[in-house]
Parts: C-alpha cells; structure tokens; sequence
C-alpha cells in the first residue's frame, strides 16, 4: 500500500510539472488572451492558501509544490496584466 506521504509526493510532483508547459508557452508567444484574468486570479490566491495551508500543518510536498505553482502562476499572471 502507498503511504499518504508518497502520494501527496507523487501528486505534488504531477500537478507542478503539469503547470509548466502553459508557463513556457505563454513565455514565448506573449499570448493570454485566451487565459481569464479573473479565473487567473482566484486560482492564484487559492494556490497560495494552499501553500498556507501546508505550512500550517508542515506538510513539505504540499508547501513546495504549491509555492511553485504560486511562482508560475504569478509569472502568467503578470504576462495576462502587461499584455493585456
């Protein structure tokens, strides 16, 4: 059986690499016209209340993962915002 441990790992992991492509596309075309900034936005700050959350309960998959994600998201974010 897989340890609760090994799977927030294995989920963590997924969930951020899953993210990079969009952040890499976005990079290099410029392009979010196609990206909602509201959708954009409250998924931001729902991703930094789960990095939050992990700090409160010093879960280290789930603080890493979601600070990464806050990272690439903010990137996106303020391509959405500049080239609006």
């Amino acid at each position: 059986m897989v340890s609760g441990e090994i799977l927030g790992t294995l989920a963590a992991i997924l969930t951020t690499v899953a993210f990079i492509p969009q952040v890499v596309q976005v990079w290099k075309t410029k392009q979010t016209k196609d990206i909602s900034l509201g959708m954009f936005s409250l998924f931001s700050v729902g991703v930094f209340l789960w990095f939050l959350y992990g700090i409160v309960l010093m879960k280290w998959p789930m603080i890493i993962a979601n600070g990464i994600v806050f990272i690439l998201a903010s990137i996106i974010l303020g391509f959405k915002i500049k080239y609006k």
